[in-house]
C-alpha cells in the first residue's frame, strides 16, 4: 500500500469535484479524503494499491466533466491507514 497527496488546480471548485472524487475513490477501493483549499484548488490524500492509485491519479488529471484541470502536483506521503474515503470540510 502507498499514499499520495494530490493538489489539483484549475476550475475544480463548484463543479462537484469533491463528490466525484469520492465516487471514484470508492469505486477503486481508495481510502483518504478530499477538501477544497482557500486558493481555489482541491487537496486529496489517497492511499491504496499501487495500480488503483495510478488509475486514480490519472482520473484526477481530468476530473468530472464540468472541471477544467490545469495542473496536478503529486507527492508520496506516509500511509495513514484511513478506514474509508471522505469529503473533508
Amino acid at each position: 500500500m502507498i499514499a499520495f497527496r494530490i493538489k489539483v488546480a484549475g476550475r475544480v471548485q463548484g463543479v462537484f469535484f469533491r463528490a466525484s472524487t469520492k465516487e471514484k475513490a470508492d469505486e477503486l477501493g481508495i481510502r483518504g479524503w478530499v477538501r477544497n483549499e482557500s486558493d481555489g484548488s482541491v487537496l486529496i490524500e489517497a492511499e491504496g494499491e499501487t495500480s488503483k492509485l495510478n488509475e486514480f491519479k490519472q482520473w484526477c488529471t481530468i476530473g468530472p466533466s464540468a472541471a477544467v484541470v490545469e495542473s496536478i502536483a503529486v507527492e508520496e506521503i506516509p500511509v495513514s491507514k484511513h478506514a474509508y474515503f471522505e469529503i473533508a470540510y
